[in-house]
């Protein structure tokens, strides 16, 4: 074996084993931080535990495994999992793993409580012994499955998950106004350097409203009913009209004066993924039926429910899809430095440096930082030698709330007795108004950042 090669099996162990930073094996990869790659772990341990969920909740995936694993009665009575593994699969038992991964990311959220140096041992716990720390999340899922008087667990563990499902969704809407806050404040930067800038700030706007507009309009066509369907009627009126709102208030005169920055990008964006949220909620109300010709025909539902069952199969998993990489998204970028004030009421404290950038959102608060060369692996920067750049405990209680938002998620909230997640954007009136509930809360939040300004100008001054 050469040298280059056995050091870099030796990287791997340290990695697995100790608290050295993981890396790939290719040399070609680009330089990767130590901060980002000790996250990136977590997300993986988070999403595989989300998948085994998602097979779980899938009668498909179960009848698949049934007919082509070899001996899988007998396995799973060798397991004591019931008849054709029944205690495995199910909402009960996503219930039991998600408790075992947010009991994970609990204790790892109590254990780094104030470390603010990466050279402790309980930093070094957080940034390495993968290995073990994947065995114990293992054991913490198995776990679950163990609980004495599992019928009342499964009761109240359902409302400690709605409780901390709906701080998740808080979450995820705070940093949408943030980033929208943060996208109009870099691009700004650049207008008085070079005028493309507010071209791009113009041309997006636009963009933006259209998409807004054009989904308002595709809503109000397939959604609405002159002889039903009062609810979808009243809520695109609503929330139509908040956007309009927000829209006028976020160039108001009295805004403009303690907020310079604020324009109609940070608005277009919020009325975008409103829109967004209000079409995801009519899609997941129950159907609507009305008697006409002496025949009942269903009416306000997507055109693109034709009867097709592959056009339902990948409609699902289009939505599964996006619906995971959101909350991958949040729970990865709310515990950055930057992200971090999405908590806290936005500041219109734009720095002296700030540069304008098409990526903005991917540029790290500091630039340099020392390198370590590994032998035939990708590169580590040591980026928190002074110090840690993100909260470890908040970071694990982001990924804490994220396990208890999939667990209600995969099982259809409330709705769970027959959730299966080739059903997951079918109707049900739970999920209806959580989605409804999450517009006014997303509108709520934007309006607060630019009055509040205004009414505390004392606590905003710069």
């Amino acid at each position: 074996m050469c040298p280059a090669h056995s050091c870099a099996v030796f990287l791997q162990l340290a990695c697995c084993c100790g608290s050295a930073a993981c890396s790939l094996c290719c040399g070609c990869c680009p330089k990767i931080k130590q901060s980002t790659s000790t996250r990136f772990m977590y997300a993986l341990f988070f999403m595989l535990v989300t998948v085994t969920c998602v097979i779980m909740m899938s009668p498909t995936v179960e009848t698949a495994m049934r007919e082509n694993i070899p001996f899988y009665t007998k396995m799973c009575e060798k397991l004591n999992a019931g008849e054709n593994c029944s205690t495995l699969v199910g909402y009960s038992a996503v219930y039991k793993v998600c408790f075992g991964m947010a009991c994970f990311f609990f204790f790892f959220s109590v254990f780094t409580i104030r470390v603010r140096t990466s050279t402790g041992c309980r930093a070094a716990v957080h940034n390495g012994f993968w290995f073990f720390k994947f065995v114990a999340l293992l054991a913490c899922c198995a776990g679950g499955f163990f609980l004495p008087n599992q019928e009342k667990f499964l009761e109240v563990w359902r409302y400690v998950g709605a409780f901390g499902g709906f701080l998740f969704i808080i979450i995820q809407l705070m940093l949408l106004v943030q980033f929208a806050h943060r996208w109009n404040q870099n691009w700004s930067s650049g207008v008085k350097y070079n005028k493309i800038w507010y071209a791009a700030l113009a041309l997006v706007t636009l963009v933006l409203f259209s998409v807004a507009v054009g989904a308002l309009v595709f809503m109000i066509m397939f959604y609405t009913d002159p002889e039903a369907c009062f609810l979808n009627k009243l809520f695109l009126g609503v929330n139509g009209g908040l956007c309009f709102v927000v829209s006028l208030l976020a160039i108001s005169p009295c805004i403009q004066t303690f907020q310079p920055t604020s324009g109609l990008l940070q608005s277009a964006i919020i009325s975008v993924y409103v829109m967004y949220l209000t079409f995801s909620a009519l899609a997941s109300k129950p159907v609507e039926m009305v008697e006409r010709n002496g025949k009942n025909v269903t009416v306000c539902v997507f055109p693109y429910k034709s009867g097709l069952q592959s056009d339902t199969n990948i409609v699902t998993g289009v939505g599964t899809a996006i619906l995971f990489g959101c909350i991958l998204y949040s729970c990865l970028i709310s515990t950055t430095k930057r992200s971090s004030t999405a908590l806290q009421v936005y500041r219109n404290d734009m720095p002296e440096n700030e540069r304008a950038r098409c990526c903005f959102c991917c540029v790290d608060d500091t630039e340099d930082y020392d390198d370590e060369k590994t032998a035939g692996g990708q590169n580590v920067k040591y980026d928190e030698k002074e110090g840690t750049i993100y909260s470890y405990c908040y970071f694990h209680f982001v990924f804490f709330l994220g396990s208890l938002y999939v667990m209600m998620t995969v099982t259809n909230w409330f709705h769970y007795e027959n959730a299966k997640i080739e059903r997951l954007l079918e109707g049900s009136w739970s999920v209806f108004w959580i989605k409804m509930a999450s517009c006014w809360v997303c509108l709520f939040l934007y309006m607060w950042t630019l009055v509040v300004p205004m009414l505390f100008p004392k606590r905003f001054q710069a």
